[in-house]
């Protein structure tokens, strides 16, 4: 009677002239992937092999993603809740689950090599935040299939150092006590966890750079090479400074971006700082205070001039 409800409540809504918000990836689901929310039947697994090339292909994600999904897992398992990491297609590469909730989430087909892309499952945590490219909550009927509304998923989706949508971090329970509220609570972790995935692997593609923070709340992230140009942004930054939201930058001076945004004031005074500092430290020579700043001295010069620091060659 309840599965009946859930589809005739579907399929009014996708009928409806103003379909938002959640409704929108209903009638995704049923109008541009042809899928029916009274369907059964749960999609094979790909092999372990095809996952293994996923997995392979994402390894810079799942290396990075591993301690942190660890940390999230224990925050979170004694609410019989899962953590999941997906692809950009929606396959599980990695999970983190108790042993007591194992064959739990095998049944359900949330396991890894499961796909659960929105054109496959319709409307769900991991498949709509793809789709949607923003963190949300999923919770049991709001599932397109009725064979998924005994679920609750929270998702975060996950950006490379470029930019790219390259996966997505699930927490999800089939437990029937698993609250609304609850989600709630657990919404602000799993995008917390995300978002340091995300400045994880930016970190790790530009190991050899220097980052600078150009916001106070640490969000947006620059990377800086030993010329002082700007070679990588993270999401936050390309839309701070107003870069093509994704891939490869042409590489500019970092003063030339940082020059007429609201930031510059507090990345000057720590520059200011950092340049006054090696020269006190080095008696006023600014070579000595160039290499300890790991920078050119040509560039330090330059550098100083802006700020207004006196130096032994001016």
């Amino acid at each position: 009677m309840q599965q009946n409800f859930h589809i005739d409540h579907v399929t009014q809504t996708v009928m409806s002239s103003s379909a938002k918000g959640l409704a929108a990836s209903w009638r995704r689901s049923m109008m541009s992937y042809a899928l029916d929310p009274s369907e059964r039947h749960r999609h094979a697994r790909l092999t372990e092999r095809e996952t293994n090339k996923r997995r392979a292909f994402a390894h810079a994600m799942c290396k990075v993603a591993n301690p942190l999904m660890d940390h999230l897992f224990n925050l979170v398992c004694t609410s019989g809740c899962g953590v999941f990491l997906t692809d950009h297609d929606g396959v599980v590469l990695d999970q983190r689950c108790s042993s007591g909730d194992v064959l739990a989430f095998q049944d359900w087909n949330l396991w890894s090599g499961a796909r659960w892309s929105e054109d496959v499952e319709g409307t769900n945590g991991i498949g709509t935040c793809l789709a949607e490219g923003r963190r949300l909550v999923i919770h049991r009927d709001e599932h397109f299939a009725t064979r998924n509304t005994g679920m609750s998923c929270i998702d975060a989706p996950i950006h490379d150092q470029n930019g790219a949508l390259v996966g997505a971090l699930d927490v999800s329970s089939a437990r029937s006590d698993q609250s609304a509220p609850l989600n709630r609570l657990m919404f602000e972790a799993v995008a917390q966890t995300a978002r340091q995935i995300e400045a994880d692997l930016f970190r790790s593609a530009f190991a050899s750079c220097r980052l600078v923070v150009a916001t106070a709340d640490g969000s947006a992230l620059l990377a800086v090479d030993s010329d002082d140009v700007v070679v990588g942004a993270n999401r936050a930054a390309r839309k701070l400074f107003d870069l093509p939201t994704t891939g490869p930058l042409d590489a500019c001076p970092a003063t030339d971006l940082l020059q007429d945004t609201p930031e510059r004031r507090g990345f000057d005074r720590g520059e200011h700082a950092a340049i006054k500092r090696a020269l006190l430290r080095h008696g006023g020579n600014a070579s000595a205070a160039a290499r300890a700043l790991g920078i050119g001295r040509a560039t330090l010069y330059r550098r100083a001039k802006r700020l207004g620091i006196m130096t032994d060659g001016t």
